[in-house]
């Protein structure tokens, strides 16, 4: 028989959360195991432990390990040494390389007095990747840190736009049930293992190879992989991505599904996803959002968008795009194949956007190689790049089919690029792990640095022809000078609140920057979009003949009702503004203004939360529209907390009413617990709040 001592070794590898019933443990690190034996050992006798992985397992591969119990001071391979010995009963401690191949092993033993093929299996454990050791590759030296990225089972990804950025929480859930054995099998139905599962496993020592696997098959673009992407607003035959409130029932769904791609989802799913996945495994992962990402299809560090004299985008020309946001992932580990100076973050992104090798994937890709320019490096660096330094440029499309440089901001790519903060629920600003200050010098060199890596050439001085979209070929320079800045100046400003529901009043702010009078044409349009900026439908169209006096501003009122934008607005809850200013001599400017309309739910726990004990929740919500409401209900989940997705009706709603709900919870886990509630109606988006329930452990 054997002890496994599970509690022992849970506790001491950060390991006791797994409701496996196998035992979990980290590579390079030593475990205990006590055997009862048929008889008391001669003092001359070893044990002989073998411990293999993966089909096929072989000690060339480094998938088998075959060791003894000896006294001398732990090797560089698989050790074990005796602990303590009692008659029949022998306490031993193994231990794994911090180099080792992660996954499931099978663990057999013999004596060294008896013949080879008599090996006994004791029977199977998993080993994981170990952030505190400090020889394993995914070493992270802050306990705080180890915390919050390997062993939070919950967090917050950060949507919106620039100017509005939301916190949405997500359930981790790396520790529920049977998501470690799922992670498992991510790697072993990857199309890698498929083809050659041997060598496959001999590659999971390494982090860069485990995480570009799992940024693969985290999308079903080239393998069944865990998720469907769909970006076109329309989630027949799935789920829409919004209504997923964590990774658990994604995960769950995959392995019930027979491995069948879940529907449906869009950039914060695959990271959270991801992210629950490699901290399963044990790589310290966290989730970052990047405010206006670059879509670089054709990787020349210009986002090039075209529009009509109303300001409306083109998409039949518009290659290139740029999301109000975009999410991915950072693991930390080092890079044994660039460097030291490369170890750290490392940006990894799931979601199915462009070929890396022939395969949806991006990354690993150093976050300290992008902010220097170092684009050459592996991997998918000029993608990354491009979505945090990408310019971006307008050109107004001609009905002669000739265009022409519209003056906008060209440095609105890369901004406010965010991650939760460690030990709390703040938005902690990133982007300077990824860029220089905007317009430094320092900045620009990385940038010229950047287009010499990609082109060969400098980015001033000598020129290179780019091929662009539709067969136009510019030079590299031409797209790094700005357009001829014009005369006027304007923005939108948002004259009451954006909520859901109601009509909304703004107004365009023009400014004479001269002191001379101008006649300016002003065309106006407004779309409901998605997130990625792709508009859904058209919800202001209208012209103004506008007269400016010498320095004189003007506003422009808008507004636009709810009747006008309800049947058309998207789950995003998105509305682009846009207005293009023609100027008397000839000067284009183009003002584009996103908006995200705002909701609102609160979420309070009832008293003291402690584990075994029920305690009340009270949600208050507010019918958003001006009409009355029904078939609304209260979808709650949280790890800890909840045992199961918990579904509860909410009564009909009058117009505008406010209405409170209460429920009970009866938490199974002590400490910080996130709690998310989202109001679901067939009426309007989901409306998603959440809340940390500090819980006690029961007196």
């Amino acid at each position: 028989m054997v002890d496994w001592q599970r509690s022992r070794n849970g506790a001491a590898h950060h390991t006791q959360e797994y409701p496996c019933p196998e035992l979990v443990v980290r590579r390079g690190q030593s475990f205990s195991l006590t055997l009862e034996l048929s008889r008391a050992l001669d003092c001359e006798e070893t044990l002989i432990f073998t411990v293999e992985t993966g089909p096929r397992a072989s000690e060339a591969l480094h998938t088998k390990a075959v060791f003894q119990t000896s006294e001398l001071e732990r090797g560089e391979g698989w050790t074990a040494a005796r602990e303590a010995q009692m008659e029949n009963t022998l306490t031993v401690s193994l231990a794994s390389p911090p180099s080792a191949v992660i996954g499931r092993y099978l663990l057999s033993i013999r004596l060294s007095s008896h013949r080879k093929h008599s090996n006994r299996r004791l029977g199977e454990f998993v080993l994981l990747f170990n952030p505190w050791c400090a020889e394993d590759d995914v070493f992270l030296a802050s306990e705080e840190e180890r915390q919050e990225y390997v062993l939070n089972d919950s967090g917050i990804i950060f949507r919106g736009v620039e100017k509005h950025i939301r916190a949405q929480g997500w359930n981790y859930g790396q520790f529920q049930e049977d998501i470690l054995d799922i992670c498992l099998s991510i790697l072993d139905r990857s199309p890698g293992h498929q083809n050659n599962p041997a060598t496959d496993v001999s590659c999971r020592h390494n982090p860069i190879y485990v995480t570009r696997v799992i940024s693969a098959m985290v999308n079903s673009n080239n393998d069944r992989g865990v998720v469907q992407g769909q970006w076109q607003g329309k989630y027949g035959g799935g789920t829409s991505p919004l209504h997923w409130r964590g990774s658990v029932a994604i995960l769950q769904k995959w392995l019930k599904g027979r491995y069948k791609p879940v529907k449906y989802g869009q950039c914060w799913v695959f990271a959270g996803v991801m992210c629950t996945v490699l901290r399963c495994l044990g790589i310290a992962t966290r989730v970052v959002s990047n405010f206006n990402s670059a879509h670089d299809t054709d990787q020349n560090l210009s986002v090039d968008k075209y529009v009509d004299s109303f300001g409306r985008t083109l998409e039949d020309l518009t290659e290139d795009s740029m999301w109000n946001f975009h999410v991915w992932n950072e693991s930390w580990f080092a890079r044994q194949d660039l460097g030291p100076s490369y170890n750290g973050w490392q940006v990894l992104d799931a979601t199915p956007q462009e070929e890396s090798e022939g395969v949806f994937r991006c990354g690993p890709a150093s976050v300290t190689a992008i902010r220097e320019g170092d684009v050459h490096l592996a991997h998918d660096g000029p993608f990354v790049f491009a979505e945090v330094n990408a310019d971006y440029i307008t050109w107004l499309w001609h009905e002669d089919e000739s265009r022409e440089r519209v003056y906008s901001n060209t440095k609105k790519i890369g901004r406010c690029i965010s991650t939760k903060a460690v030990g709390s629920d703040s938005r902690v600003d990133i982007t300077d792990l990824y860029k220089y200050p905007e317009g430094s010098r320092k900045e620009r060199q990385v940038y010229s640095k950047a287009v010499n890596r990609l082109f060969g050439v400098e980015a001033s001085g000598r020129r290179t022809w780019i091929r662009r979209a539709g067969g136009h070929c510019l030079w590299r320079d031409d797209l790094l000078e700005p357009a001829t800045k014009p005369s006027i100046a304007g923005k939108f400003k948002v004259l009451e609140p954006p909520m859901l529901g109601h009509d909304l009043r703004l107004a365009l702010c023009l400014a004479n920057l001269t002191s001379r009078a101008q006649r300016v044409r002003v065309n106006l349009s407004g779309a409901t979009i998605l997130y990625t900026r792709k508009p859904v439908a058209e919800i202001l169209h209208e012209s103004h003949a506008v007269r400016l006096g010498p320095q004189e501003e003007k506003r422009i009122p808008i507004t636009i009702s709810y009747s006008k934008y309800k049947e058309d607005l998207t789950e995003d809850k998105k509305i682009l503004l846009a207005a293009m200013c023609l100027v008397t001599k000839g000067e284009k400017l183009l003002v584009e203004k996103d908006i995200t309309l705002e909701d609102f739910i609160t979420i309070k726990v009832l008293g003291p939360a402690m584990v075994g004990v029920a305690v009340t929740v009270e949600v208050t919500v507010v019918n958003p529209l001006i009409e009355r409401v029904k078939d609304c209900a209260l979808m709650a989940e949280g790890s800890g907390l909840l045992q199961e997705q918990l579904s509860i009706d909410v009564p009909t709603l009058e117009p505008q009413e406010r209405a409170s709900v209460q429920f009970d919870i009866t938490p199974s886990k002590s400490g910080p617990r996130q709690l998310q509630v989202d109001l679901v109606s067939p009426h309007f988006p989901d409306i998603k709040g959440f809340v940390i329930v500090h819980v006690a452990t029961a007196k």
